[in-house]
């Protein structure tokens, strides 16, 4: 195989389904996918922190970042809480500490529901026809 240049093949010469990336890892041509995805999940970032920016108060939008530095669990579940009720025009008023610390109560308390029932063991017994006890619970016909 012969070491030509990538800067020496002509687009047109690469095969359908084929990059155009160098094999040490530092892309030629191949990078602008991945840098349309990088800026388009930096946009969807930008948007959702616009609406927490207007759905909560200042002192909310604190609280849930420093939650956010501890827990990033919940404090993301709580951030889709919010954009889902501000993009659905649930929210009336904009969300203070208080109602904040309520959300993420809430949350705690379902996650903590959800490890209970994870460790419960349930016991389902099939019935059968030809195994019935209500019956024939006279074992008078066994003697």
């Amino acid at each position: 195989m012969s070491n030509i240049p990538i800067s020496d093949i002509a687009p047109s010469e690469i095969p359908d389904g084929f990059t155009f990336a160098d094999p040490t890892g530092s892309a030629a041509g191949g990078g602008a996918p991945s840098q349309s995805s990088n800026d388009a999940a930096a946009q969807r970032e930008a948007q959702r922190q616009a609406i927490l920016e207007q759905a909560m108060t200042p002192e909310a939008l604190a609280r849930l970042r420093r939650v956010k530095l501890v827990k990033k669990e919940r404090a993301s579940a709580v951030e889709a809480m919010i954009a889902n009720m501000a993009l659905q025009g649930k929210i009336d008023s904009k969300i203070t500490e208080g109602k904040l610390i309520e959300m993420l109560e809430g949350i705690v308390g379902a996650q903590q529901k959800q490890a209970a029932d994870a460790g419960k063991i349930h016991i389902q017994r099939k019935k059968y026809n030809f195994d019935s006890d209500d019956e024939d619970d006279n074992d008078d016909d066994l003697l």
